[in-house]
C-alpha cells in the first residue's frame, strides 16, 4: 500500500471516526507521568494525530501539542473538536517520515493507532531528529481482543466474511519483540491497560464503519454487513449493548 493510500483511505469515514473510535485509559498517561516520569509541561509531537483522539488525551493532561496529520479532513476535524478549548494546540500538516518540525524542538513523540502504517526506518530517524536531548518516543495503540467474548468472535467473523481488504490491513500492529528490536537499547517502559466500549447498535454500527476495511453504502457487501451485525447485536447485546473489548498497549524508550 503506498502511503497515498493509507493517508486517504480514512477520508470518507471522518465522522464516524470522530464519534465511534474509542479513546484511551486514563491509566496510560498516569503511567506516562509517575512511572516514566514526563513532566505534564512537556511539548509532544503527536503523529499521525488523526480526529484528534489522542490529541486531546495529552491536552486535558496539560501537555502543549503539536497535532501532526497528513489527512486534510481528519485535521480539519481534529481542529474544530478541540481548537477553541485547547489554546496550546498547533496542527500542522506533515507526516510521520516528514513531520516539518525543527530540530530539538519536542520532549515526547507519539504515535497512536498509527505506528503499523509508516516507514519505521524513516520515522526512527525523523523522530531522533526532532526530539530534544533525553526526549522519548511513546508508542501505542488499542489492540480489539479478538476472543474474549462470543461477540468479539462473532465480530471477527464478520469483518473477514465481509471487509473489503480485512485480512490485509486490519490488527497488523507490531508485535513485542518487533517494538523491543525498534528501540534497541533505548527501550524504557511496556505497558498494558484494559479499555472498553459498551456500545448500543447504532454506536456499533458507526464503529464498524469508521473502519477503512468494511465496505460503505453503494458497496454489494455493505448492507449484508449490516443485516450480519444486526443479528449478532441482537445475539449478544446486554441491557442494549455490547462490550467492545481492547488491550492498550505501549511502548517508551529513547532513540540514541
Amino acid at each position: 500500500m503506498s502511503r497515498s493510500d493509507s493517508t486517504e483511505r480514512f477520508s470518507s469515514r471522518v465522522a464516524d471516526y470522530v464519534r465511534y473510535r474509542p479513546g484511551y485509559p486514563p491509566a496510560l498517561l498516569e503511567w506516562l507521568h509517575r512511572d516514566i516520569g514526563i513532566p505534564a509541561e512537556t511539548q509532544v509531537a503527536d503523529i499521525g494525530a488523526g480526529t484528534g483522539i489522542s490529541t486531546r488525551l495529552f491536552l486535558a493532561a496539560g501537555h502543549p501539542v503539536i497535532a501532526v496529520e497528513p489527512n486534510g479532513p481528519m485535521r480539519e476535524a481534529a481542529a474544530q473538536w478541540l481548537a477553541n478549548d485547547y489554546p496550546h494546540l498547533t496542527m500542522v500538516d506533515g507526516t510521520a517520515e516528514a513531520t516539518t518540525l525543527a530540530d530539538a524542538s519536542v520532549g515526547l513523540v507519539a504515535a497512536a493507532q498509527a505506528f503499523h502504517w509508516f516507514d519505521t526506518n524513516a520515522v526512527r530517524r525523523e523522530w531522533a531528529r526532532i526530539l530534544q536531548p533525553g526526549g522519548m518516543a511513546l508508542v501505542f495503540w488499542n489492540s480489539r481482543l479478538l476472543d474474549a467474548s462470543p461477540f468479539l468472535v462473532g465480530y471477527e467473523r464478520l469483518l473477514i466474511d465481509y471487509g473489503t481488504d480485512y485480512t490485509e490491513v486490519a490488527e497488523r500492529y507490531q508485535s513485542d519483540d518487533e517494538m523491543r528490536a525498534w528501540f534497541g537499547d533505548g527501550l524504557r517502559g511496556i505497558a498494558r491497560f484494559p479499555n472498553v466500549q459498551h456500545l448500543d447498535l447504532d454506536s456499533l454500527r458507526g464503529r464498524l464503519l469508521s473502519s477503512s476495511y468494511a465496505p460503505q453504502a453503494g458497496h454489494p457487501r455493505h448492507l449484508p454487513m449490516l443485516a450480519a451485525l444486526q443479528q449478532l447485536f441482537d445475539t449478544c447485546a446486554v441491557n442494549g449493548q455490547v462490550a467492545f473489548e481492547y488491550q492498550t498497549r505501549a511502548f517508551i524508550g529513547t532513540l540514541n
